[in-house]
């Protein structure tokens, strides 16, 4: 009978401390959520500072004007206004064998590029893709149609990928999709 009793109550002092242990756990990733996200709103902040800080004055007529950034072929302008399109969108990247093939809209696919595909967007329309993990983003151009799979809703080009996943060897990962706003 004695036997029994100290079974139970190892079992019983088991499951505890596998609880406990659970918990704290929980309570560690919620603290690395916070710093991370902590992190990603001073980087945000920062990045706000620089843009206010490179406008140009127009000498000419005394007028501020924002400054053009020019990331491969897609004109960001710092002030620009984005909409939400669409929140966790699965994105992948395309295979290097499309490479110097014509895109739906005519121009030649380069990987190195910050281009993508969309199955509805319009060629030309300027999205904001953000990882919805980590919280890095990038401006891609829409000037191809895909992805032909209906779990995926953006196809990026290998380089708009690589510069948003934390994991290299991911194919796919949880986005968030803006769009400019036009208004």
């Amino acid at each position: 009978m004695s036997n029994k009793i100290v079974t139970i109550t190892l079992c019983v002092f088991t499951i505890f401390l596998a609880s406990a242990f659970s918990l704290n756990l929980q309570q560690n990733g919620k603290d690395q959520e916070k710093k991370v996200t902590k992190e990603v709103k001073q980087k945000e902040n920062k990045d706000k500072e620089k843009a206010i800080n490179t406008t140009k004055t127009d000498t000419t007529k005394g007028k501020k004007k924002p400054e053009i950034t020019i990331v491969d072929t897609v004109k960001v302008v710092e002030d620009l206004k984005f909409k939400f399109y669409k929140k966790k969108a699965h994105a992948s990247y395309y295979h290097d064998k499309f490479n110097g093939r014509k895109t739906a809209n005519g121009m030649r696919f380069d990987n190195s590029k910050y281009t993508a595909a969309h199955k509805k967007l319009p060629f030309g329309t300027i999205v904001k893709v953000t990882n919805e993990i980590n919280g890095k983003f990038v401006i891609v151009q829409i000037n191809d149609r895909g992805p032909f799979s209906k779990a995926r809703e953006i196809d990026l080009t290998r380089k708009a990928f690589m510069d948003l996943a934390d994991n290299k060897r991911a194919g796919v990962i949880v986005v968030s999709l803006e769009v400019i706003d036009s208004k």
